[in-house]
């Protein structure tokens, strides 16, 4: 036989028998489809910022159809809408989602909190808080090196003068830029809770919070003195406000001497 004409049968006799193998394989093998969480999914933003508490919008797609989870309001980057959408897509209770926004407690301008030392590393907040606590003054200061910008998938938040700042219009509530701050003063405050805010997470004594930064609670109690909701408790030398016994009258911003209270 002509060495070409057997050549090219073999190749395609080859073709032939992997095309075979591989359609019974992709039978054997197949993995089912669960066509209730397609549809969850398709619902879900795909943000997969993991604020419902799964790893993403697949988890908790899963969760759903499964039967594992009957709260369809979870999804904060998806909102009212998405929980209405997937009540009615499931057959369940909508709920509502709580609207909230990250919120940095920190107010360590270069103003306020002068730098320490002149930081030469690996440029992330993580790295450089390793080395006694970042370059500012204040040990609990925001580093500035924008991890938690890194971190939001929305694109919320931008380091302004060396402190994170977020853009509560953009603001999911996701959490993720609170997981990745390795100094913990970012939370999640609910929109609907306006009042005062402690933009201070310096737990030293007075004096030597106020010499790290000008703007640090030096836990004098002057707020709480003035607070008549009982809204304001002092611990470790830090306020601490009750927003949900705040009536937002802005007394203990007036009292504050060090401005570290502000209203919202």
């Amino acid at each position: 036989m002509n060495p070409v004409l057997l050549a090219v049968l073999l190749v395609g006799g080859i073709g032939v028998a992997a095309g075979l193998l591989l359609a019974v394989a992709s039978k054997v093998f197949a993995v089912p489809v669960n066509e209730k969480e397609e549809g969850v999914n398709e619902i879900l933003p795909g943000a997969n910022c993991g604020g419902c508490g799964y790893s993403g919008c697949s988890g908790y797609a899963a969760a759903l159809a499964s039967g594992e989870v009957t709260d369809c309001s979870k999804c904060v980057a998806g909102g009212d809408e998405t929980a209405q959408a997937l009540g009615e897509y499931l057959g369940l209770a909508a709920g509502s989602v709580e609207k909230s926004c990250a919120v940095v407690f920190c107010q360590g301008t270069p103003e306020n909190s002068a730098p320490k030392m002149e930081y030469r590393g690996d440029m992330t907040c993580a790295s450089a808080m390793k080395l006694y606590g970042g370059a500012k003054t204040c040990a609990y200061s925001c580093v500035g090196y924008g991890d938690c910008v890194k971190a939001c998938p929305f694109d919320a938040i931008s380091i302004v003068n060396t402190v994170a700042v977020v853009d509560k219009n953009k603001c999911r509530a996701c959490g993720r830029c609170a997981a990745a701050c390795p100094k913990r003063i970012i939370d999640l405050v609910p929109v609907s809770q306006t009042g005062a805010l402690v933009m201070c997470k310096n737990s030293d004594k007075g004096a030597a919070a106020k010499k790290a930064c000008v703007t640090a609670c030096i836990g004098c109690g002057k707020c709480m003195k003035v607070c008549e909701a009982n809204a304001i408790t002092v611990k470790n030398f830090l306020a601490s406000v009750d927003r949900t016994k705040c009536t937002g009258c802005g007394k203990c911003a007036e009292a504050c001497p060090d401005h570290c209270i502000i209203m919202r």
